[in-house]
């Protein structure tokens, strides 16, 4: 972590103009780290990185399409040329579908496929690249509950999340068998107050939003940061909601499809018509040339959560753990006493 005593740590986040990309990109420039920004839509790129400089980092934005590893490459290689050796590389960027899928065509599915997945791939090909001669640094592959949990009418993002989790998997597995000093991990988020429910292309007759309960982007961003400053657990549970849905899917994943199917596509939408020519961002970024700058939060703000009690107790296992065995022992001696 950088501190007043160490340099200025160089983090990259793609996906870094809106939604938890944007609440990461923030955190580390109040850290006074410097951030590269990467993401498609320019507007937020340059309000993400004054937000950065706001905080007292280093900003540097790029505009970049994950899809294209030549793009990605390209930018890591800017990185290092212009901010110093890659400490932190953090994957967010994604892009989805909000419809059955039936009504997805093979060239939208192919194209969430390349940019929600095989972004992934490219980020921790170009980061490891310039790592392993290092042998030092950190990539946060920012997941999803729905990495391990399909819901309906999100099949292509499901599919890439879970894409991830086993490529990450596979890599963790090849950099133990290294020795390697690179750390791979991965926390898993729950439903986030973030833009994309205004600009991912819908074909769903109301408007899209998160499962609830819903979280605020900083939530996210927070255990995000803190995975990062402890890669060394391969995976952190986000939200009390998170590790609801994880457990039942590993007891009874039956009766989970059977409870979906009844409530999933009533609960991500609420009930006000999709509004009329809304952005879709699968193929050009909503917050472009043409668009405008969306921030890091959606349009759920009255309805999200800006703490998780369940994140704290994740991230300080631990130290709950310990509490734990203290209030146990304690009660062992009250209960000792009062015979």
């Amino acid at each position: 972590m950088g501190d007043k005593d160490q340099s200025p740590q160089v983090v990259v986040v793609t996906g870094a103009s809106g939604g938890v990309g944007r609440a990461v990109a923030t955190a580390y420039g109040e850290r006074h780290a410097k951030v590269a920004l990467l993401a498609r839509g320019v507007k937020g790129l340059a309000a993400a990185a004054g937000q950065v400089r706001q905080g007292g980092g280093t900003a540097l934005e790029i505009p970049v399409d994950v899809a294209d590893f030549a793009q990605v490459d390209a930018a890591a290689e800017q990185v290092e040329a212009e901010l110093g050796p890659i400490d932190v590389w953090v994957n967010v960027a994604f892009t989805s579908v909000f419809a059955r899928f039936t009504d997805i065509r093979p060239e939208e599915y192919r194209r969430v496929t390349e940019v929600s997945y095989l972004g992934y791939v490219h980020g921790t090909m170009a980061a490891l690249k310039r790592m392993r001669p290092r042998n030092r640094g950190t990539i946060v592959q920012v997941g999803s509950a729905l990495a391990y949990r399909g819901i309906p009418l999100q099949s292509a993002y499901c599919g890439a999340k879970h894409a991830i989790q086993g490529f990450n998997e596979a890599l963790r597995c090849e950099l133990l068998h290294d020795h390697s000093g690179i750390r791979v991990t991965m926390p898993q988020l729950p439903a986030v107050n973030t833009p994309q429910f205004s600009w991912v292309l819908s074909r769903l007759p109301r408007q899209a939003q998160p499962v609830p309960p819903i979280y605020q982007p900083e939530v996210a961003a927070r255990a995000i940061l803190y995975a990062a400053d402890h890669p060394g657990r391969r995976e952190y549970w986000v939200g009390a909601s998170t590790m609801a849905t994880l457990l039942a899917n590993a007891v009874a994943p039956g009766l989970l499809d059977r409870y979906l199917a009844r409530t999933g596509f009533t609960v991500q939408q609420t009930d006000k018509p999709k509004p009329p020519g809304q952005a879709a961002n699968l193929w050009e970024p909503a917050d472009g040339p043409e668009g405008h700058d969306y921030g890091a939060h959606g349009a759920f703000d009255q309805r999200s959560s800006g703490r998780s009690p369940q994140s704290w107790a994740s991230m300080h296992h631990a130290l709950v753990a310990c509490l734990g065995g203290a209030l146990v022992a304690a009660g062992v001696v009250l209960r000792k006493r009062s015979r």
